[in-house]
């Protein structure tokens, strides 16, 4: 896995120069985190309300469904108004556009804010897709002047390029979720028992620490609270950190890699980055072996 992205640049004289993105993706993530941060609770619940962890999905991926598909009828109506020379299709292509741009500043702010939380490689693509995503947006908002000046062909023009961009930049977000896994579930797929099985002994597991078992070579976080046990999938979600490395706070556990918090109790996401929540285990104690099945 590529941990320094770097782009080649000609220099002149046949030479070439690299430039590392590794510092500049770093701060920006950096300045994006302090944002939130700065908020202090109020921070966190915007941050996890933009990361869509009261949705259980993406709130970015469904809202990156509005610009597309008002972009797709705006090139469309466009089309239909040159054929038919109906006015009325000038009007709908207009509408289009002014609905694809307020999605597109959803898009973009969702966007953004998933995009902290996300490694190399990917982190690298996602600059590349939001880079192409604002100039899609910029030549839609040109194009939408020139229509209201009554330059209809350079709207079109603008329109056409804007769409340009806007498929790259999908194929580029395609890219992120299919072959890097942004924003899928990392827990999906996971063969945990149907019934119960022992994965530790009892006297293996103190109080209040996050510990580390195993099952056909899938983990499973266990958790001490008194008198009673908890069973979590040990994969976060999110990105696939190890749950047992993360630190309780109450009945609940910190993700140690970009922090997202779920309830130890049913593996409900409390704090975002997180939107999917952590597959839970029903637990026994019998013959001093903990035990443990899907519910």
């Amino acid at each position: 896995m590529a941990t320094n992205p770097e782009i080649t640049v000609e220099a002149g004289r046949g030479k070439s120069a690299t430039i590392n993105l590794e510092p500049l993706e770093e701060s920006l993530q950096k300045l994006i985190h302090q944002a939130f941060a700065s908020g202090g609770p109020a921070g966190q619940k915007l941050k996890s309300f933009l990361n869509g962890t009261w949705l259980g999905e993406p709130l970015h991926v469904i809202l990156t469904d509005i610009p597309i598909g008002a972009w797709t009828v705006a090139l469309t109506c466009d089309g239909l108004e040159i054929l038919t020379q109906q006015g009325e299709f000038a009007t709908a292509a207009d509408t289009a556009i002014a609905i694809g741009l307020a999605g597109a500043a959803g898009a973009a702010i969702t966007g953004i804010t998933d995009w902290q939380d996300v490694d190399p490689p990917a982190r690298s693509i996602g600059i590349v897709h939001g880079l192409l995503n604002v100039g899609a947006t910029a030549l839609f908002a040109i194009s939408l002047v020139y229509r209201r000046r009554k330059s209809r062909t350079n709207g079109r023009i603008f329109a056409a390029l804007g769409y340009a961009a806007m498929s790259v930049a999908a194929h580029l977000g395609g890219k992120m979720v299919y072959e890097h896994r942004v924003g899928v579930d990392r827990t999906d797929g996971q063969a945990l028992p149907d019934k119960f099985v022992p994965v530790l002994p009892e006297s293996a597991l103190p109080e209040s620490t996050p510990t580390h078992a195993e099952h056909d070579g899938v983990p499973i976080l266990l958790v001490r609270s008194g008198d009673k046990v908890f069973a979590l999938a040990a994969t976060c979600s999110h990105f696939g950190a190890p749950l047992a490395e993360g630190k309780l706070v109450g009945e609940s556990i910190v993700c140690p890699w970009h922090a997202s918090r779920f309830a130890l109790a049913d593996g409900r996401v409390l704090d975002g980055p997180a939107v999917h929540p952590q597959p839970c285990l029903e637990v026994r104690v019998r013959n001093g072996q903990i035990e443990v099945r899907k519910p």
